[in-house]
Parts: structure tokens; C-alpha cells; sequence
């Protein structure tokens, strides 16, 4: 599904008031849907109380027919409004209609609002949507802070959120202080930005994604989207009956080091896991017998070294043989930083026969040290950094890129000529022609050493299969993303270890397959 700026959103709607959608039948239908789940969400709205916050623009026109509609329903509904509305609104005349009960904190002061949030089964949160870049003030927050207040007396009181929760940016996910923390967010139309970027991510609850009768060639044009369950279906490499393991493809991982022996030994298992026919492992011949002995299904070419555990710079030539023979490379993972794994990959990245590439860990570092380091990349390749890495790489600041996570990774893609994977909550993968896809995963589970080699295997895996690079990529981390949620509904969060990832890689997979 398309990601969508508050100026995209805005330019969408204004198209489709040319095309006789005009903004009064936007808000209905935003409306209508807001109160259809809220109706599901508490199973049933008959006889439950529900206060809705109505701001001054349109987001609170949609609370107001969510209101109409809920209290159509049987719900006992109740406005709060510290800004009135304009007496010729068409849906604030409709709900006077209805008698609808308003608490005006104006007149009858936070008392009242306090009373009818003792009673409450329900909050909507209408207030202000993709609009609102200012910081909240006066009653807006005052009552934002009250609701607050009354959620942690009543924890079962539901808080919806119409769009985007107050206080929240919707394209940066900034927030204001005075934002509630919602137990689930309606976005309207498509999901923003925002949704998908901390602190903010963190304060809208359950995503869900209601309809507003928006024609989907509006979207065509927009390339930042969020990785769905349809397109993972369409990007699975084919599993055809009379296969052989030449068919899905021979993966080379090169990597390891004498403190790294557990990171290429993950990645050679993400690589088998999610179904590449043959996988081989060059790492320094000290290494051999300790990685042979946790990989029996993996062959290896134990590789020349500089000392004991290090590779040498003389072994690029080799390593660039087997490539040639492979449908894709894994470089880097746990190869250490020292200055022969430096010389060794001065050596071997210039080389084509490396292609296709993914580049991860140490390799990146390593190539981080080098200015214009991109130029050094024969191959075509995906580069899987985690914020520090990209910081490396791109010489803006963690925070920097953190603030525009979407944003750093286009820009990075663009300029370097490579798909980017920029790892952690929400993983973006952008290639150099602006198509961006952000992963719908956020799981605490995953921060743990070895995910990140994992993901690495996974992605060279799909492209071993014959994925192209950007598709191997948002497909290897949604199934990533999808194995840790697997993990995490058996063992919880806290304690999930990378290897805990593999045998889930294909249940994953299955999943996706015969669905």
C-alpha cells in the first residue's frame, strides 16, 4: 500500500474534487469508516458510551459523522469541542439534529469532562489530522491531557484515533507532549509517514487503513510504499517439481574472522533456510573445522590467511573465482576490521565477476574508510547498514538519518548507484530509481547480535534464486520481519536470539506460499 505525504494526501484529494469526489464525500466515507471500526473494535457499539473530540478542520468533520453514525447505531454518544463549529457545517447540523449530548469545557470547565470520561467505554480522537504542524495548546491540550489522566484510571477505555493521533507529524512522526497514546489509529485513505517513524509509531496502537473511495490511480505515481502481504506473494521465487539444487541457485558467503566465527555461519543458514539450492562458505582456513562442525549441509573453500583467523589479502583471487561460479556473493559478515581484511577487499570489490553483491557488517565498515567508497563497487549490490553503518557511510549523523529514516535511504540509493537497506524498526529498502518499500515489522526481539547476519543470508538467498536485487531485498525482510513475529508470539520479545530466527524462515515462507 502507497505511503503517502500530507502534501500527497492533500494533492490526492484535491484531484479527486476534479474528477466529482469532492471533499463532502471524502468525509462521509472517512466518517462512515471510522464508525464501522470502532463498531469492531469494541464489538458492538449498542448501549456503549462514546465521546468524541472534534477539532476545527476536517478531521473533526469526519468525527462528526463518525458521531451521526455511531449514534444512528444505538452507541451513546457525546461531542467535546473546544473550538465551536461553524453553525452552517452540514455534519454539525446533522448531529444537533440527534440531540447529541456536547461537553463544552469552555463553560462547564474540566469537571464535566472529567465526569463523562468516568463513563466512558470509548475515545475517538478527532481532533486534528495530516494538517496539523503547530505545537498543541490551550483546550486542545488541556483535554488531550485530561483523556490522559482518565486512560490510566481506566485502562480499559478505548482510545481511536481519526487518521493520525493528535500531536503527531504525519510525515516526520514528531510528537507534541500532549499526544495520546492510542490502542488503534484509522488512517484514512493511505497510511502516512509518520505511522511508521519513532516516537510517533510508537503512540498509534493497532493500523488499521480505512477506505475513503479514493480511485488508486491517484497513487500511481507515488514510489515510497508499505510492503503487503499481495506483493510478498507475487515476489516468491517459483518452486518447480523437477528441480535440482542448481535450479534455486549457489550462494557464496565470504566472511568470518577469528572473533566473528558465529556471523558467517548464520548467514549460510538464512541463505539455506529460505531455499537456495547450494551455499558455500570461504572463510579463513583456521575457521574450517569449527565451522564444519555447525554446518553440515554447507560446503567450504577454507581461504589463505594473513594470521591466524584473519583472511589474507592474497586469497581476492580465489574468492573472485567462486563467485564467477555463483549466482550471488554475501560479503562481510564478521570478516573483522583489520588492516588485511582491509587489503583483502581493496582487492576484490573492483572485481565484477562479484555480481550480484549484497555487502553487510565489517564489509561496509571497511568500505566506509575510503572516500567516494561507492566508485570502488564494480558489482551491482545491496548494502544492508544499521544506522551507525549508514552514518559511516554517508557521513550524516545517526540522528540525522534517524529524523528521515525513508528520506536517508533514498538519497543514499540515488546517489550511490545501490538498493539500501537501512535496517532497524521499520526497515526501508530504496533502489537508485526512488522506488522505496518500508517494512510493516517493528519487533524489540530482533535488537540482538547475528539478526542483522540473518537478514543478510535471507536476502542473498532470494537473489541466489534468481530475485532481482531490490525485490530479493523487500521480500528477505519482510520474511525476516515475519519469522521474528513467529518467534516472538512462541517465546515473547525478550530472550529471542538470532538463530531462534531459522527454523521459522520457513514457516514463514510456507505461510506466503499457500495462502
Amino acid at each position: 500500500m502507497k505511503l503517502v505525504t500530507s502534501d500527497q494526501m492533500r494533492d490526492m484529494e484535491q484531484r479527486a474534487a476534479a474528477i466529482g469526489l469532492p471533499s463532502p464525500v471524502l468525509m462521509e466515507n472517512a466518517g462512515l469508516e471510522v464508525a464501522r471500526w470502532t463498531d469492531r473494535l469494541l464489538g458492538g457499539v449498542l448501549g456503549r458510551r462514546v465521546l468524541v473530540l472534534v477539532g476545527p478542520g476536517n478531521n473533526g468533520g469526519d468525527g462528526l459523522v463518525a458521531a451521526r453514525h455511531l449514534c444512528d447505531w444505538g452507541a451513546e454518544v457525546r461531542l467535546c469541542m473546544p473550538k465551536a463549529r461553524n453553525e452552517s457545517d452540514t455534519n454539525y447540523g446533522l448531529v444537533k439534529r440527534r440531540a447529541i449530548e456536547e461537553v463544552d469545557v469552555a463553560i462547564q470547565g474540566n469537571t464535566a469532562l472529567d465526569e463523562s470520561l468516568q463513563h466512558t467505554h470509548a475515545v475517538i480522537d478527532a481532533f486534528f489530522g495530516t494538517g496539523k504542524a503547530r505545537p498543541l495548546g490551550g483546550l486542545f491540550r488541556e483535554v488531550l491531557l485530561r483523556v490522559q489522566e482518565a486512560r490510566h484510571r481506566n485502562p480499559r477505555m478505548w482510545i481511536i484515533s481519526v487518521d493520525i493521533p493528535s500531536g503527531i507529524d504525519a510525515d516526520s512522526g514528531a510528537i507534541d507532549d500532549g499526544c495520546l497514546t492510542a490502542d488503534a489509529t484509522i488512517t484514512l485513505g493511505y497510511p502516512k509517514p509518520g505511522l511508521f517513524a519513532f516516537p510517533g509509531a510508537a503512540r498509534i496502537g493497532r493500523l488499521l487503513v480505512g477506505n475513503i473511495g479514493l480511485p488508486g490511480e491517484l497513487a500511481e505515481e507515488i514510489l515510497v510504499e508499505v510492503t503487503g502481504e499481495e506483493q510478498v506473494r507475487s515476489l516468491m521465487p517459483g518452486r518447480p517439481l523437477n528441480a535440482h539444487k542448481g535450479t534455486f541457485g549457489r550462494l557464496l558467503v565470504v566472511g568470518g574472522s577469528l572473533n566473528y566465527i558465529g556471523a558467517p555461519c548464520l548467514a549460510c543458514e538464512g541463505g539455506i533456510r529460505v531455499g537456495a539450492g547450494l551455499v558455500t562458505l570461504a572463510t579463513p582456513a583456521s575457521l574450517h573445522g569449527i565451522v564444519a562442525s555447525k554446518l553440515v549441509e554447507v560446503t567450504y573453500d577454507p581461504l589463505p590467511e594473513a594470521q591466524t583467523g584473519i583472511v589474507s589479502p592474497g586469497a581476492a583471487d580465489r574468492v573472485a573465482e567462486l563467485a564467477a561460479e555463483s549466482q550471488a556473493t554475501l560479503l562481510g559478515c564478521g570478516i573483522g576490521r583489520s588492516p588485511h581484511a582491509r587489503d583483502f577487499l581493496e582487492r576484490l570489490l573492483p572485481r565484477k565477476e562479484l555480481a550480484p553483491l549484497v555487502l553487510d557488517a565489517d564489509g561496509l565498515n571497511l568500505l566506509s574508510e575510503r572516500s567516494n567508497w561507492w566508485q570502488a563497487l564494480a558489482a551491482d549490490a545491496v548494502l544492508t547498514p544499521h544506522p551507525r553503518e549508514m552514518s559511516r557511510l554517508s557521513g550524516f549523523s545517526v540522528e540525522e538519518i534517524q529524523s528521515d529514516r525513508i528520506g536517508a535511504a533514498r538519497e543514499a540509493a540515488a546517489k550511490w548507484k545501490k538498493t539500501v537497506v537501512l535496517k532497524g524498526a521499520y526497515t526501508i529498502v530504496s533502489e537508485p530509481g526512488g522506488r522505496t518499500c518500508v517494512s510493516p515489522w517493528a519487533n524489540p526481539g530482533l535488537a540482538t547480535a547475528g539478526t542483522g547476519d540473518v537478514l543478510a543470508g535471507v536476502i542473498a538467498g532470494f537473489v541466489a534464486q534468481g530475485c532481482p536485487l531490490f525485490e530479493a531485498a523487500v521480500l528477505g525482510v519482510y520474511i525476516h520481519g515475519e519469522a521474528a513475529e513467529l518467534v516472538r508470539q512462541r517465546l515473547g520479545d525478550t530472550g529471542m536470539i538470532a538463530s531462534d530466527l531459522l527454523p521459522h524462515l520457513p514457516l514463514a515462507l510456507k505461510r506466503y506460499k499457500e495462502d
